[in-house]
Formats: structure tokens, C-alpha cells, sequence
């Protein structure tokens, strides 16, 4: 046996065998690169870096938009509400214009006035007594008792849209006030209308 050509086979097929680890060892990283792209889905799957990155991104956009929504919040409570001098207002103008309903006022005076002079005009040479206590004393009345009922009437309407538009949060007072001023509107507005049609009282007559 020829011992000098069993150690060149030998030592043949160690250096093969040394080319195919070294050629194995330099293609198992584009291997393994190949096998893990073939092997992830379109998706990025969970725990991965771009899901991670996206679940973060969200996550911060929601702490963005509730940021905001409590900066809103914040904007609105800290807006002082209207102080209500305006309703206040129109709540103790429609008081007033009640009251002045009931009481007269200088101008219903100058309207009277002014309707007693022209009966005394008219009648002063050839009217009947009947006539004179109409024109004198009848239109005077009637045109006080108009009047004052468009001073009720004004009142009555002021307070009803005072009561009507107020806010919860306004001052109680501002209602209260209201109320009284619709109540002395209404209550002037009755009185005008049946003084204005002789419902409580009728005109004297010439023989009584």
C-alpha cells in the first residue's frame, strides 16, 4: 500500500471540507437575511420597531388632542360670564314703566289736558250739557287711560322678554324684579283697558 498517495487524498478532502465551511459560513448571513424577509408579513408585526413606532405615534397624537380639549376647558371656565348689566337693567326699566302705568305720568297729564281745552272749545257756544261732559271731561279720561296703557303694555313686555331671555346663572334679583314689573304692567294694562271702556265707571249724565 502506497502510504505517500493516502496522505494526499487525505489531506485533499480536509481542504474540500475547509472550502465548504468557509463558503457555508460567508453565505449564512444572506441566508438568514432572505429566510427572515421571506418569512415577515406585509404588516409589521407586533413588537417589531415600526409597530412600536406607530402604536407611539398614536399614543401621542391622543395625549395632543386631550391636551387640547383640557386647554379648551380651561378657556372657557376661566372667560368671565356676561356680568348681566343689560338684563338687570331692562328688568328694573320694566318695574318702573309698571309702576308709572298705575301712577300716571306727565305726559298722559298733557294729553288730558290738551282734550279738555279742545271740548271746552267745541262745546263753549252751542253744546249740550251731554256734549261738554263727553268732550271736556269723557276724552280727557279716555285719552289718560290710552296713555298709561301703553306704558303697561311696554312694561308687560319688557319683563316678559327678561324673564324669557335670562340665563340660569344670573342673579336672582334680576327674575324677581321681572316678575314684580310684569305683574305692575299687567295690572296697568287691566286698569287702562277698563277705564278706556268705561267698564268700572261710566260718564256721568247731564241730569244726575
Amino acid at each position: 500500500m502506497d502510504i505517500t498517495k493516502t496522505d494526499e487524498k487525505t489531506a485533499d478532502k480536509a481542504v474540500e471540507k475547509t472550502d465548504e465551511t468557509a463558503e457555508a459560513k460567508a453565505t449564512a448571513p444572506e441566508a438568514a437575511a432572505k429566510t427572515a424577509a421571506e418569512g415577515t408579513p406585509k404588516g409589521s408585526p407586533e413588537g417589531s420597531p415600526e409597530a412600536d413606532s406607530a402604536v407611539d405615534q398614536l399614543v401621542e397624537q391622543e395625549d395632543d388632542d386631550l391636551d387640547d380639549d383640557d386647554l379648551d376647558d380651561e378657556i372657557l371656565a376661566a372667560a368671565p360670564a356676561g356680568s348681566g348689566v343689560g338684563v338687570g337693567g331692562a328688568a328694573v326699566v320694566s318695574a318702573a314703566l309698571g309702576a308709572v302705568a298705575l301712577t300716571g305720568t306727565w305726559t298722559g297729564k298733557i294729553v288730558s289736558e290738551r282734550e279738555t281745552l279742545v271740548g271746552q272749545i267745541s262745546t263753549s257756544q252751542s253744546g249740550t250739557p251731554a256734549q261738554q261732559i263727553s268732550e271736556i271731561y269723557g276724552d280727557a279720561w279716555h285719552a289718560t287711560a290710552l296713555v298709561n296703557g301703553v306704558f303697561a303694555l311696554l312694561a308687560l313686555v319688557t319683563a316678559v322678554l327678561v324673564l324669557v331671555l335670562v340665563r340660569p346663572e344670573r342673579p336672582a334679583w334680576v327674575r324677581a324684579v321681572a316678575l314684580a314689573g310684569a305683574v305692575l304692567g299687567g295690572l296697568g294694562l287691566l286698569l287702562s283697558v277698563g277705564t278706556y271702556f268705561d267698564l268700572f265707571l261710566s260718564l256721568p249724565t247731564a241730569g244726575s
